[in-house]
């Protein structure tokens, strides 16, 4: 909610208490005044809330000179946001250069007329109180359109499953077990460096388009409910590369810059999903750190939930089951780091499957499960 301009606040900055004074005569009227008596003193003001609206701000100062406090306030994510303006006896073009480039919005000189006071004080106000709400509205609008980028990712994608004869929870079950792994990798040094929390969360939001590339796959082979032909697993493996090919073909055709976007990652998943650490999957037969990280983490994450799931060619597996096939399977199928990583956290990934299971019979087996899961693997 905006202040009126009654209830804003003006915070003033002098080391001489005269000069306070003034200041305060020109602004009671029409603000509610703080005041400070030297640069540490503003600092530890403009934190504390409610936070000033505006800066008033002496230049000489000892122990600390305006220039340095209005160099912190802008150095803080909490204080940037506050406009300062210099009241100073300083008059040089050089000076009003220096305030201006550690980031004040305007500059007096003293001795101070009232009216100048009051008119630029409420300038800067208003200008910054629109900045505000354009700034808000901009975030309003931010979310929505990630909103609706998010529901189209994911109808997608639930698409693509439901030509396989699965539910979305596959995807949505995927994308949180693929979270929990690049989470915990945030505390080991060899990934930490790789997955700060925007990739972890570009990673969540691009993760169920691993599979998107199944669109392309004749109903003959996706559908079929005995074991492949080795023609017909050779026409299966190329949902990676459709799947890639479409996410370059979408971007090109809207001109995103792939290198950047999130949907760099959501190519990388989908291609590389497939490959083995040992360098024996597809579609490329990368090896080792070759693999792309969110494509190692999709790994681990699809080949559980493929497990634990009821197919028409297979009954489920039950989560130890499942979970000690991974368990065994760092440095041949998966990342042994990723793999390490799952040891640690594999309850978790039963919790996710059994608050994301909506086919009854799975949730069933899930629950009575739980009891009987190992700590250790």
């Amino acid at each position: 909610m905006m202040m009126s301009e009654t209830t804003s606040i003006i915070l003033v900055v002098d080391d001489v208490p005269a000069n306070l004074d003034i200041l305060g005569e020109i602004l009671k009227p029409h603000f509610q005044i703080y005041c400070a008596t030297s640069g540490k003193k503003a600092l530890a003001m403009a934190q504390k809330d409610p936070q000033p609206d505006l800066i008033l701000l002496d230049v000489m100062m000892p122990e600390m000179d305006g220039f340095e406090v209005c160099r912190t306030l802008k150095a803080s994510a909490r204080t940037r946001h506050i406009p300062v303006i210099f009241v100073t006896a300083m008059n040089e073009t050089a000076n009003e250069e220096t305030g201006f480039a550690e980031g004040c919005v305007d500059y007096l000189t003293k001795p101070v007329r009232p009216p100048i006071v009051l008119a630029r004080v409420q300038t800067h106000l208003q200008m910054n109180r629109q900045q505000q709400i354009l700034e808000e509205k901009v975030r309003e609008r931010t979310i929505e359109l990630q909103q609706a980028r998010d529901v189209a990712i994911f109808g997608l994608s639930a698409l693509a499953e439901k030509r396989d004869n699965e539910t979305g929870d596959h995807i949505n079950r995927t994308r949180h077990y693929v979270k929990t792994l690049a989470m915990a990798l945030q505390q080991i040094p060899p990934y930490r460096d790789l997955v700060d929390d925007a990739v972890v969360e570009l990673m969540f939001k691009s993760a169920p388009l691993h599979d998107i590339g199944k669109v392309g796959i004749p109903d003959a082979i996706l559908l079929k409910p005995g074991k492949l032909t080795s023609d017909e697993f050779t026409i299966m493996k190329t949902h990676t590369t459709i799947g890639r090919d479409a996410i370059l073909q979408g971007e090109k055709a809207l001109g995103i810059d792939g290198s950047t976007s999130f949907l760099s990652l959501a190519r990388e998943v989908a291609f590389s999903h497939h490959e083995r650490w040992d360098g024996s999957g597809y579609p490329q037969g990368l090896k080792g750190n070759a693999i792309p990280l969110v494509g190692r983490l999709m790994a681990v994450a699809d080949v559980y939930d493929a497990m634990i799931s009821k197919r028409v060619y297979k009954p489920p597996f039950s989560h130890t089951e499942t979970a000690k096939y991974i368990a065994g399977q760092g440095g041949g199928h998966f990342d042994p780091g990723v793999v390490d990583v799952f040891r640690k956290f594999h309850r978790r990934f039963l919790e996710i499957a059994m608050k994301l299971t909506t086919c009854a019979e799975e949730l069933s087996m899930l629950e009575k499960a739980w009891n009987d899961v190992p700590l250790d693997l």
